[in-house]
Parts: structure tokens; sequence; C-alpha cells
């Protein structure tokens, strides 16, 4: 099964984009694992918070992203 990755508004998108390039790289990695695998992806590249909700920490070496997400059917 493939999976879609939709942004809630494209300032989201425009923020990531901001990012240093080593984390971008990760965020894009962990994106396309998400893409073919969706919920079963996990630790260490995904966390679940709660509630349907999920954290993402790409990891660079200018540091670490974090971006939320939840899975919509």
């Amino acid at each position: 099964m493939s999976y879609e990755i939709e942004y809630f508004h494209p300032s989201i998108k425009e923020d990531i984009e901001e990012w240093p390039s080593s984390i971008k790289a990760d965020y894009r990695r962990i994106s396309l694992l998400l893409k073919e695998y969706g919920p079963n992806v996990r630790m260490p590249h995904t966390k679940a918070m709660g509630d349907g909700l999920f954290e993402m920490r790409p990891k660079g070496r200018d540091g670490i992203g974090r971006a939320l997400y939840c899975y919509l059917t």
C-alpha cells in the first residue's frame, strides 16, 4: 500500500524547506518511509505522542527538526 503526505497549510512545507540541509535530507528520508510503510514506521524514526498524534524528529549535523503529524483514513 502507498501513502500520501498532505500538509495542513502551505506555510508548514515552507517552514520545513527553511531547515538546514542536513536536517531536510533526513526529513525526506523519513518521509519516504512514511509514504511506503505508513503507520508501521516507529522508533527511532517516529514517536507516538498519544491520541493519534506522532512526532518525526529528523536529525542532521545542524541539530534536530520536529514535525508533528497524524494519519487520516
